[in-house]
């Protein structure tokens, strides 16, 4: 029994070294993969930092170009209104005029509209000395201002400064 002990004990000995030899090799060969993953690792987070760099660089690129698009359309708009905001202003003393003209035009109200301070003096006079039949001029001037266009309303009246008809 002795040698069959002596048998079981050089088995034991062969297969705890048999044992620790694939212990070191697996031990090695996890050091090995450990080392690849960490380089793929770091590999993989320089090329995430480079990308988010350049997203970084198009976002700001993109941003950019935005806001000058922004400014550019405010700025169209800006000058739409004013534009917008200057004919209706025309087209308001044409109307005002025209109708002030026709209701109470005697009084020569649409003539200090137009800026004719002067004519506006000269209608009101004429009224009270023709005991109100100077009032047929503002009448025909009202219709007149009102069947003229905007434009050539404002080229006429309040540009030309044409003071009567």
């Amino acid at each position: 029994m002795s040698e069959e002990n002596k048998n079981l004990g050089d088995k034991a000995e062969d297969a705890l070294e048999s044992a620790k030899d694939k212990a070191k090799d697996i031990g090695e060969n996890a050091s090995e993969k450990f080392e690849e993953a960490k380089e793929s690792a770091k590999e993989f987070a320089g090329e995430a930092k480079e990308k988010a760099s350049e997203f970084a660089e198009d976002a700001k690129e993109a941003a950019g170009d935005f806001a000058e698009e922004a400014k550019k359309t405010a700025n169209e708009f800006a000058d739409s209104a004013k534009e917008a905001f200057s004919a209706a202003g025309g087209e308001n003393k044409k109307v005002l005029a025209g109708l002030l003209a026709i209701f109470i035009g005697s009084l020569g109200i649409h003539k200090f509209i137009l800026g004719y301070t002067k004519e506006g003096i000269i209608q009101l006079v004429a009224t009270f000395i023709t005991c109100g039949f100077a009032g047929i001029i503002p009448l025909i001037e009202g219709i007149i201002y009102l069947t003229k266009s905007d434009e050539e309303f404002y080229n006429t009246y309040q540009i030309g400064k044409k003071p009567w008809f």
